[in-house]
């Protein structure tokens, strides 16, 4: 996609969007001349997932180990008390 109109931005916004996500840049066209580029910001990076650091925070945040039932349990209190009894 090398350039788009401003009519076309309203109906074309994901060929746009995956453009600029390639890191292509659009021309923006209006009445028949080019009156500015439309390109990314900035580069978007994916963090890594780093299971030391989330083993480090789960160890400081010091929750109890809960067993299947208590959660179970857990859980249906709480919907009682925002829902209240259900009806059969």
């Amino acid at each position: 996609m090398n350039y788009i109109t401003t009519t076309q931005l309203r109906t074309q916004t994901t060929n746009l969007l995956s453009a600029l996500h390639d890191g292509e840049t659009v021309d923006l066209i209006h009445r028949s001349q080019v009156v500015g580029e439309i390109r990314q910001k900035r580069v978007i990076k994916n963090k890594l997932f780093n299971s030391k650091r989330m083993s480090k925070i789960v160890e400081e945040l010091n929750l109890p180990k809960l067993t299947e039932a208590q959660r179970e349990k857990n859980y249906r209190e709480a919907m009682m008390k925002k829902h209240g009894k259900y009806i059969s």
